[in-house]
């Protein structure tokens, strides 16, 4: 079965969702400028709740000090790098997480996955996500897609997640398309900006345990 990362978490009812809905990762975004963002007490908390799955703390080009923050209050498993962090900055984040680095790469049109060569073996999983629209404030969370099959034949040493304008109409067919063994949704799980549905996280999770192999 395709793994799934609920992200934009909020609340203590949007974790206990994920994890009924089988969430191997459950995300929480602090960015303020996402109309998902906790601050990171409230990830720590939410973090806690969410035993059982790998939680991801998701910045955009974190300092040192949000950084040391993040792991102070929530010893995330997973930090989830969704700005223009360098390789070097990479292997730096690193050192805050317990288990490794996310970093995340926006796709629009397959020019855009020469960045595979510079992440690939320096973060420890890759997330292809929607390109934002030009002049956004925030890099993700758009609830836009892109051509999933650009991914399909993508040869990448660590594993990676399909993000970008998923939901429970699509997900399948767009796990078909990219060939993704793991997924990310956040915007496709709400009923308004930053509010989790928990009757659509099901929806979603039901989606993909309904997929057949091809």
């Amino acid at each position: 079965m395709t793994e799934i990362k609920f992200c934009g978490l909020k609340t203590g009812r949007d974790v206990a969702a994920a994890k009924a809905a089988g969430a191997r990762w459950t995300g929480y975004v602090i960015f303020p400028a996402s109309p998902r963002h906790v601050s990171p007490s409230l990830a720590g908390e939410l973090a806690h709740l969410a035993k059982g799955t790998q939680t991801v703390a998701v910045m955009v080009d974190p300092d040192d000090d949000l950084l040391a923050q993040i792991r102070d209050a929530m010893q995330p498993d997973w930090i989830q790098l969704h700005g223009s962090e360098s390789p070097q900055r990479v292997v730096q984040a690193r050192a805050y997480a317990r288990r490794g680095i996310i970093k995340s790469i926006p796709v629009a049109t397959a020019s855009d996955l020469d960045a595979v060569r510079v992440y690939d073996r320096i973060a420890d999983m890759l997330l292809f996500d929607a390109k934002a629209p030009k002049g956004a404030d925030r890099p993700g969370g758009w609830g836009e897609g892109y051509d999933y099959a650009l991914l399909k034949n993508l040869e990448l040493s660590v594993p990676w997640l399909l993000s970008g304008g998923l939901d429970a109409s699509n997900v399948a067919a767009a796990v078909a398309a990219s060939g993704a063994k793991a997924v990310d949704v956040s915007s496709g799980i709400e009923s308004a900006p930053g509010v989790k549905d928990a009757a659509r996280i099901q929806a979603f999770a039901d989606a993909l345990a309904a997929q057949r192999p091809v």
